[in-house]
């Protein structure tokens, strides 16, 4: 009777949000931050170690209680996968199992790899599902949100997590997935960018997405130099106007206005993506300016990423998180 009436506070698993599992994106790329802070400042990598676990923990939780959902309220996982918006954020259930191939290939090469496939295989189905719901027409202008891109543009997540596969054919599965994702990219940047401007303004739940618009271009920078193993003049055009529309949407997003409910997690991957590339181009560069701008923009995202777990942690045990 106790678990019972715990159960009953906490709320239903009929109402768990598949946009939490950015929560497992944004973990993830704090891990492969730092590990990658390790080559820049020296940083020790028992901090990736641990952040990398907490996203394999939160990843197991999140999929047995959204498994349970789909077991037990089928309709409600239906609903939402067909709903015109927060259908999108399905993408982030493989794009996180892409970053986890990562995590985990740091211990496990083989394991590494197979969860590489399945997150492969996983993303360009959801990617093909995706863009064909659209090509079937009469979907409303204001449905074009940033929220869109990541079921398509996730495509070239699979090139950051495989960019040193040694598989014979994973180069050509890299290609198509940058090909796929960079043009979809220029595509939906286009559409939700007239949206933004000759629409009404994001309601106040979707505006911490508005991040996911320079994500494209941080993990485009980091898809594409994992792809080309260098840094060229394309590869710092892309990471120069990520980091100038993040700078950009910051102050619309991070706005006491916004209030808090786990779209915020929407924002962790964004930055995830700019403080790696951004530690990735600083190294390269070996520039005083930019080696500042990558400990600033890692220094966000742990924080960002601490302060969004210890919120959803309390929203969670006030019985806010799980209410219908």
């Amino acid at each position: 009777m106790a678990a019972a009436e715990k159960q009953r506070s906490l709320g239903s698993i009929q109402f768990l949000p598949v946009n939490l599992f950015a929560s497992v994106m944004g973990v993830s790329g704090l891990s492969l931050a730092w590990r990658e802070a390790n080559e820049v400042f020296g940083a020790s990598t028992v901090i990736a170690d641990i952040i990398g676990a907490l996203a394999l923990a939160i990843f197991i939780a999140m999929s047995a209680g959204y498994l349970s959902k789909w077991i037990h309220y089928p309709q409600k996982v239906k609903d939402e996968f067909t709903h015109p918006i927060s259908g999108n954020f399905f993408g982030t259930i493989s794009i996180a199992v892409l970053l986890l191939s990562s995590v985990v290939g740091n211990y496990s090469p083989t394991s590494g790899q197979i969860i590489w496939i399945v997150g492969t295989v996983a993303t360009l189905i959801l990617c093909y599902i995706f863009v064909a719901r659209l090509l079937n027409g009469n979907h409303q202008p204001g449905n074009a949100v940033p929220a869109s891109l990541i079921p398509m543009v996730g495509t070239i997540d699979i090139a950051v997590a495989g960019g040193t596969m040694p598989f014979p054919w994973a180069h050509e599965i890299n290609l198509l997935s940058l090909a796929i994702g960079g043009i979809v990219a220029l595509v939906f940047f286009t559409l939700i960018l007239s949206r933004l401007i000759h629409h009404a303004p994001l309601p106040a739940g979707l505006m911490p997405s508005l991040f996911i618009m320079s994500a494209p271009f941080e993990v485009g920078f980091l898809g594409y130099t994992n792809f080309e193993q260098r840094i060229d003049s394309f590869a710092s055009i892309l990471f120069y106007f990520g980091l100038f529309l993040f700078i950009v949407l910051f102050f619309k997003v991070f706005n006491k206005s916004n209030p808090f409910g786990a779209s915020w997690w929407s924002v962790s991957f964004p930055i995830a993506a700019l403080s790696i590339a951004a530690l990735k181009y600083a190294m390269y560069v070996q520039s005083w300016l930019l080696i500042a701008v990558s400990a600033v923009v890692l220094a966000l995202l742990s924080i960002v990423i601490i302060v969004l777990l210890i919120r959803t942690l309390d929203v969670l045990f006030r019985g806010s998180l799980l209410k219908g």
